[in-house]
């Protein structure tokens, strides 16, 4: 696993991405279709459209950095029905994302509104 202590941010491509790209293609799309700085300390995030496979990328302090995972069976939950391309997450909903968890899907309680107490 990524030590996630050293990024400021993280970023989810949401578009399916071709899993053939590296470094190069990876590179090209933080760049020119995310708009972020990629020599920041920021982790990109990027998942095929099967959502099977992920690739996180980050440039650590010498060099450009790949990290690639595969799921047999499961699927990753990914979100797709946000307006933006690009998607934040804290390194809190990174770890849920891999284990599975959907938690963009978790909705707040519904607000309750009173006008008196009884």
């Amino acid at each position: 696993m990524i030590d996630l202590s050293g990024f400021g941010g993280i970023f989810l491509y949401r578009d399916p991405t071709d899993m053939r790209k590296s470094i190069d293609g990876l590179s090209c799309i933080v760049q020119e279709e995310m708009g972020q700085d990629f020599f920041g300390a920021a982790l990109f995030l990027f998942c095929n459209k099967r959502r099977n496979r992920l690739k996180a990328l980050y440039w650590h302090r010498s060099g450009f950095c790949v990290w690639f995972k595969r799921l047999e069976k499961q699927l990753f939950p990914w979100p797709k029905k946000d307006s933006d391309a690009v998607v934040t997450v804290t390194k809190e909903q990174l770890c849920w994302l891999l284990d599975g968890y959907r938690h963009w899907r978790m909705k707040p309680h519904d607000e309750l509104k009173y006008e008196k107490v009884v």
